[in-house]
């Protein structure tokens, strides 16, 4: 579990980024949980948008792309999902104690 301190400092290094996955009409696919996973272990942290055509609420979409990728929820702000998974390869962000 992150700690609010390792959540906030994700959240600053996520304000630049942009979503790289739009979650639409189709919902959550196995496909597209597993695009997810390996851009998690690419880049750790990353941003998904939900489009105004996905008839899911974005906190059942966040739920479920979360336990299939078992990545960390960092926030969900409007229609954006920000994730964090620590890479095993490619580690690049250190995360405050």
């Amino acid at each position: 579990m992150l700690t609010g301190k390792q959540k906030r400092y994700l959240r600053s290094k996520a304000h630049h980024l942009d979503p790289i996955f739009q979650v639409g009409k189709g919902g959550v696919n196995e496909n597209m949980t597993k695009q997810i996973s390996e851009a998690l272990e690419v880049r750790e942290l990353i941003k998904i948008s939900i489009l105004q055509n996905c008839e899911e609420d974005k906190e059942v979409v966040a739920a479920a792309i979360v336990k299939d990728t078992k990545a960390e929820l960092v926030q969900i702000i409007g229609k954006i999902i920000v994730l964090y998974k620590e890479s095993d390869e490619h580690k690049t962000i250190n995360l405050p104690v």
